[in-house]
């Protein structure tokens, strides 16, 4: 599996020959407009820095055998904009194959992290990404409380307005990930900021520490 980090919560999966973008926001790095052949853009949620209204109809000219894999609500406001044909509506716990099925994506969670009382709480639902031979990756979207079973990697929200370092330091202790974990959603945190939170979740996320996989900057990434 090759990663790419694509800024904020956008990750680029290439795993088993196919090609997934997860969450390309308006937070995240232009970089994607310039990528080649996807098979598939996943939105777990519909907030713009998960799912970016105005650049997705471009992204996916750019692509056209990509299918976009959105959680009810997003998906119903991509038909909205007249994209019904290209969108396929994800459930919790239904699989969803890829390719020659080579690669299967399970969506898990349902609902949004509470923000405050004050924001109505939104659809979320969080993808594993498994295939034979490759390490299985979870991106749980914006909420820590689904159940993904048994991962290698774990992206892990570090700084968001619904969210503090005990949380995702007990979200890591919960999952487990075998291998480590992959830091996302961290666009509003300055350098300085983003290393204590990070310095935070790998000294404390497991008895004795859990690796950080930062791939901030690092362009594709073998995992």
């Amino acid at each position: 599996m090759q990663i790419t980090h694509l800024g904020h919560a956008c990750l680029l999966l290439e795993i088993a020959d196919q090609r997934i973008l997860i969450d390309p926001g308006n937070f995240s790095d232009a970089a994607y407009a310039g990528l080649a052949d996807l098979t598939a853009v996943v939105i777990t949620h519909l907030h713009r820095d998960h799912y970016d209204p105005d650049r997705l109809p471009g992204l996916l000219q750019d692509h056209p055998r990509a299918v976009v894999l959105a959680e009810p609500q997003t998906a119903e406001q991509l038909t909205e904009a007249g994209l019904a044909t290209r969108t396929e509506r994800m459930a919790s716990g239904e699989r969803i194959t890829l390719g020659d099925g080579s690669v299967e994506l399970t969506p898990v969670g349902e609902q949004h992290a509470l923000i405050h009382p004050y924001v109505p709480r939104v659809g979320n639902l969080g993808v594993v990404a498994r295939a034979e031979g490759e390490p299985v990756l979870f991106h749980p979207g914006d909420a820590l409380d689904a159940e993904p079973g048994e991962v290698d990697l774990l992206a892990v929200p570090v700084n968001a307005p619904w969210g503090k370092v005990a949380e995702a330091i007990e979200f890591v202790r919960r999952v487990q990930p075998r291998t480590g974990v992959i830091p996302i959603h961290d666009a509003l945190l300055s350098p300085t900021g983003r290393g204590m939170y990070l310095q935070h979740i790998g000294d404390f996320g497991a008895e004795g520490g859990v690796k950080v996989l930062d791939l901030k900057d690092q362009g594709p990434t073998d995992c």
